[in-house]
């Protein structure tokens, strides 16, 4: 598909969703019924991961009636998963270990993105330019629909449009293959992404310099960033902020908003959608629900009541038509609410758990204070240890324990010893070469009531 091709079936896309959710309700509620219909349709057909997995089920079926995936299943019969059969596991692991290729289209048709193991397992996911199209409106609609509507314009108009992104930049991660690849495709705008390992001063200068009129990154992050504007290191003037990828607190919010005078807008989004749920004028979680299907459920997999929080989440991505994700286990906790949200949307209200690392406020040898993003150490971690999972826990104002699990027998103490060393790395470069990374005897311990990995932790003696 070229790319006047792409403008327009954005355009129809938005046209969609705006007329979709102006009819209220049960528009919407059609709109994915119909959807739903059509995804297990094809997966029935097409793909035989899924036709082998439903093989006694008749032929008409409900969606709840269909048996829950897991990203550990589809990872282990990744050739046998999607309905084109010329998407083959040993091509796209070729693909992602050219690392100059991100934001680029495998074949010319996919989007590739990896996702971190937070859930015990990594995952790679494609998109095709239809469902990368329908992400692109649904961004487009959330913006002239929200409150953020005025200071976008503002921001594009009277700024210059410059936009910045601060992410994971070293591998093929959904949010900066997404970027370089709009990028890519709108060579007119002006938008840079920024490293979230940078030193926070190198960070800062950088910023500066840039001046962006448009923010996104991290809520920790963006926290960070906060903090540096009320101290007045960080000049910079953004219209608007983006926040994604991790939890969001009303207080975090609150001082992200106040120290740069912007509009937030914060999207809950995954490796597996790219857009599930965006935030109002009134800071509520609203699930894109006319292309998005979330069954809240507990350990047993039966639904969760509203008002009360689930173990963890099922997705249905009724955009991606190459990767079915049908009743998918998400590995999130969220809560249903039962009212409807007084700004006025049609569509239903969670309450997110979510992502919660730390942010490590670690002492360098001259006595400050040095904050460092939990993905930035993740990031570093993922790259030398690829084949565990991990946890980084604060044991001292200058120590961190890390914490390996093998997946592949026989590789933790030489991995675990290749993160230690690029730890050691990054810290120097943060003017942290005093901090010990000891590499510990206990495994990665997930978190109780969600099963999820939190892989940066400040253990409660630990704060300076």
């Amino acid at each position: 598909m070229n790319q006047p091709d792409t403008r327009w079936e954005v355009a129809s896309r938005m046209l969609d969703i705006w007329w979709t959710r102006a009819a209220g309700r049960q528009a919407v509620a059609a709109a994915a019924a119909r959807r739903t219909s059509e995804l297990i349709e094809l997966a029935r057909r097409s793909s035989p991961f899924y036709r082998d997995a439903w093989r006694s089920l008749p032929k008409h079926v409900r969606l709840c009636d269909l048996p829950v995936v897991t990203k550990r299943e589809l990872m282990s019969r990744f050739d046998e998963w999607p309905t084109d059969r010329s998407l083959a596991r040993r091509a796209v692991d070729a693909f992602l270990a050219d690392r100059s290729r991100i934001g680029e289209f495998f074949r010319g048709r996919y989007l590739l993105w990896k996702s971190s193991g937070t859930t015990g397992e990594p995952g790679i996911f494609a998109q095709d330019r239809q469902a990368l199209a329908v992400y692109d409106a649904l961004l487009a609609v959330q913006l002239q629909s929200s409150p953020a509507a005025a200071a976008f314009a503002w921001g594009l108009f009277a700024q210059g449009g410059r936009a910045a992104l601060v992410s994971a930049t070293g591998d093929h991660f959904a949010s900066i293959s997404s970027w370089l690849r709009g990028c890519r495709d709108s060579p007119w705008a002006g938008a840079r992404a920024f490293s979230v390992a940078s030193p926070l001063p190198e960070l800062v200068a950088q910023l500066n310099e840039y001046r962006p009129a448009f923010l996104a990154s991290y809520p920790t992050t963006l926290l960070l960033l906060a903090g540096e504007q009320r101290e007045g290191r960080l000049r910079i003037a953004p219209t608007f902020v983006w926040s994604g990828g991790e939890h969001l607190s009303r207080a975090m919010r609150t001082a992200i908003e106040h120290a740069f005078r912007a509009t937030l807008v914060d999207e809950y989004g995954a490796s597996e959608c790219m857009s599930i749920a965006f935030s109002c004028a009134l800071g509520q979680l609203h699930v894109n629900a006319d292309w998005v299907v979330l069954e809240p459920v507990d350990r047993d997999y039966q639904p969760t009541p509203p008002g009360q929080a689930s173990h963890t989440v099922l997705l249905t991505n009724l955009a991606n038509r190459v990767q079915p994700l049908i009743r998918y286990d998400l590995g999130d906790s969220v809560t249903l609410s039962d009212r409807r949200c007084h700004c006025g949307s049609p569509l239903p209200v969670i309450r997110l758990e979510g992502r919660r690392d730390d942010v490590l406020a670690l002492r360098a040898a001259d006595g400050r204070v040095v904050r460092l993003s939990p993905l930035a150490l993740s990031t570093v971690v993922e790259d030398a240890a690829p084949s565990h999972r991990f946890q980084l826990v604060q044991t001292a104002p200058d120590r961190i324990g890390l914490r390996l699990a093998s997946r592949v027998p026989g590789t933790r103490s030489a991995e675990g010893q290749a993160a230690r060393e690029a730890l050691g790395e990054y810290l120097a470069s943060q003017a942290l070469a005093n901090v010990r990374v000891t590499l510990e005897a206990e495994a990665p311990m997930p978190d109780a009531r969600s099963g999820k990995l939190h892989e940066v932790v400040t253990a409660l003696h630990a704060a300076p």
